[in-house]
């Protein structure tokens, strides 16, 4: 299942930053009876394209936080240690509260239900929270509309002091509502991580999946464009199996590759 959405040029954004944009990509030099410095590259003239991505943040869409994001001396996304590839999953849901109060924030009541169910959190494991707020994601005043699901102070305290998980995640762009966001704010000054902006938490078992975590590696980067893909158990019913989707070849698009309005490639008859 992935957790991740496509990062685009139309999509929610913290209010403080732009959104991106995609553009052909061109010559930086020319080529002498190949190619002029400032053409596109096109697969009629030169055999392949690529894309320019004018990215006004490294918060941008399903992302990682690092604590460099709020700490002048925090570890940045290139010290990240490649042991966070692969880890436990849980998932905590607070959808059905957050259909009753959209403002409600994950409280230490939900951890010690979720641990009456399945057993104490494991150790080094990610904790994402379920709210579906991701299902707003095509609506961008929806999504950044407040108040918005949250993850409270305590919650975080104990997620990551006494079950000394490796990070949680969350499905809007902020981890809380309050004035100060004295979540992030404790979490990146205390050496921690966090997801932001991940999806698809209705599909995921509660217990019993691993999540593999790629993310890109600025040198210095305070902020990871991130793909969260979690792994369950052969018998779960979402997903999409090897099998089905063994990843080489891959399929053909149903018609050729066009750029749209936005810049991003479509399938366009």
């Amino acid at each position: 299942m992935d957790l991740t959405h496509a990062f685009s040029p139309v999509q929610p954004v913290w209010p403080g930053f732009a959104t991106a944009s995609f553009r052909p990509a061109v010559a930086g030099a020319t080529i002498p009876g190949y190619v002029a410095k400032g053409k596109p590259f096109t697969y009629k003239d030169h055999g392949f394209i690529a894309t320019s991505y004018v990215l006004p943040t490294d918060q941008y869409g399903t992302q990682l936080d690092p604590p460099a994001h709020w700490d002048e001396r925090g570890a940045t996304i290139s010290d990240l240690p490649p042991t966070y590839a692969l880890r436990p999953l849980v998932v905590i849901s607070i959808a059905d509260k957050v259909a009753r109060d959209p403002g409600y924030a994950l409280q230490v009541a939900d951890i010690d239900d979720w641990e009456a169910r399945h057993g104490r959190i494991p150790e080094g494991s990610v904790v994402m929270v379920r709210s579906d707020w991701s299902k707003k994601w095509a609506d961008s005043a929806a999504f950044n509309a407040k108040p918005f699901p949250g993850v409270g102070l305590a919650a975080l305290k104990v997620l990551h002091l006494e079950r000394k998980i490796l990070f949680h995640g969350h499905e809007p762009l902020d981890t809380d509502s309050t004035p100060t966001l004295e979540g992030e704010a404790w979490l990146l000054h205390n050496n921690f991580t966090q997801a932001e902006g991940v999806t698809n938490l209705d599909q995921v078992p509660e217990a019993g999946a691993l999540i593999s975590i790629g993310f890109a590696k600025p040198k210095g980067g305070t902020g990871g464009f991130a793909r969260y893909v979690a792994i369950a158990p052969a018998d779960w019913p979402h997903g999409v199996s090897v099998i089905e989707a063994p990843g080489a070849p891959l399929p053909q698009q149903p018609a050729p590759l066009k750029r749209d309005a936005q810049g991003v490639l479509v399938p366009t008859p």
